[in-house]
């Protein structure tokens, strides 16, 4: 989730799941609305709608970025002074009440153009004061850049968290990169770029989002046509895949801009039904994190991702059973399985389903036939070869 800073408290995450509750009691009372909204199968549709009130109850939120740039805005700087060291105030509170989402940081103004001395200055002042008032920074904490254009934005943004870190005796401050400029894709020359940009952060560069507006509108796109699933989009999104390849840093999909707000019942409904469809095809492309703007969002955000991994539970634990069955097999008579990667798929699918949440360790076991210890070593040949 993304926040405006001058509206961040220690008790945000709380009350964000409380807002999303009243949305849900409204909407989507029962099993049977959630699945004429969006479409998920009813057989399903009670342990889904289970699952989303549970999460909504227990973490609404798993990552929070306080922001000082487009959900904030741009405002005289003694306001956003206050702003940063009162948002700092108040991450320190919630750090003191264990009322924080379990991954929270900030993001800044561009560091292109007259943007970048208040951007270091708004970095300067929150960090600082939070480790002034909590003397350490929260667990999971990281700085998000936006609006990259250069390699230098990401080198200067690096150095002055060193110096920040060495000033105040912090940890190291990781840094996301919003991607969201077509050089941040394809360089200048030609290549894919997101490597470069990645490499000049120095190891410090944990994650990337996808920003989707800014990024169609710099290809020219027209407002209608900038949607999530625009070829466009799709394209970038294949090219972070395979430029970030082997680096384990995250990758985040772009936030829907139509909120489900407002009193007409076939507006709000519509607008369910598109962010359920986004985030179903940011999955299937193997997006497994999103960003959301408005509380209402987290309903449909759980509910799909449950949704997708729930709908193909059944199949894909019997096809997994067969695959290592049929393998062990081949291993033990000397031939060759030469299909491991549809195996570690099919695993992948498991681990993922067991991350967000959907499934539960045990149901995974119960459903494959595999071990907990088979399970947690999270590879197919490791697998075969234990059994082999």
């Amino acid at each position: 989730m993304y926040g405006g800073a001058h509206l961040f408290s220690a008790g945000t995450a709380g009350r964000l799941g409380e807002l999303a509750l009243d949305f849900a009691d409204r909407w989507v009372p029962d099993p049977g609305s959630l699945a004429e909204i969006v479409g998920i199968d009813e057989g399903l549709a009670d342990k889904v709608h289970r699952a989303v009130l549970d999460k909504l109850h227990t973490e609404p939120v798993e990552d929070f970025r306080i922001d000082f740039e487009d959900g904030y805005g741009n405002r005289p700087d003694d306001e956003e002074d206050g702003h940063a060291r009162s948002a700092a105030g108040e991450l320190a509170k919630g750090m003191e009440e264990d009322t924080l989402s379990p991954f929270i940081g900030i993001r800044l103004k561009s560091l292109s153009g007259e943007l970048h001395r208040r951007a270091l200055r708004t970095l300067d002042m929150f960090v600082s004061t939070v480790a002034e008032q909590a003397g350490s920074l929260p667990a999971g904490f990281v700085v998000t850049v936006p609006k990259i254009q250069d390699l230098d934005q990401v080198k200067v943004m690096a150095e002055a968290l060193g110096e920040l870190e060495n000033e105040l005796g912090l940890d190291e401050i990781p840094i996301e990169l919003m991607i969201e400029t077509p050089q941040t894709v394809i360089a200048r020359d030609g290549t894919v770029g997101a490597r470069r940009w990645v490499e000049a952060g120095g190891g410090r560069v944990r994650g990337a989002h996808f920003g989707t507006y800014d990024y169609t509108a710099s290809l020219s796109i027209t407002a209608a046509f900038q949607t999530m699933d625009h070829p466009a989009c799709d394209f970038a999104r294949h090219a972070l895949q395979v430029g970030l390849a082997g680096t384990g840093v995250w990758l985040s999909d772009g936030a829907t801009n139509v909120m489900p707000v407002g009193e007409d019942r076939e507006a709000v409904r519509g607008a369910m039904r598109l962010h359920y469809d986004h985030i179903q095809h940011s999955l299937a492309h193997a997006y497994y994190q999103g960003w959301d703007l408005h509380p209402a969002q987290l309903v449909t955000r759980y509910a799909a991702v449950y949704a997708f991994f729930l709908e193909g539970l059944a199949k894909a634990g019997e096809r997994l059973t067969k695959f290592v069955e049929s393998a062990a097999k081949a291993t033990l008579v000397g031939e060759v399985f030469d299909d491991a990667a549809t195996g570690q798929g099919l695993l992948n699918y498991f681990l993922r389903a067991i991350a967000c949440g959907a499934i539960t360790e045990d149901e995974a076991t119960s459903r494959t036939g595999l071990t907990l210890d088979e399970l947690r070593t999270r590879s197919f040949v490791r697998i075969l070869e234990g059994r082999g």
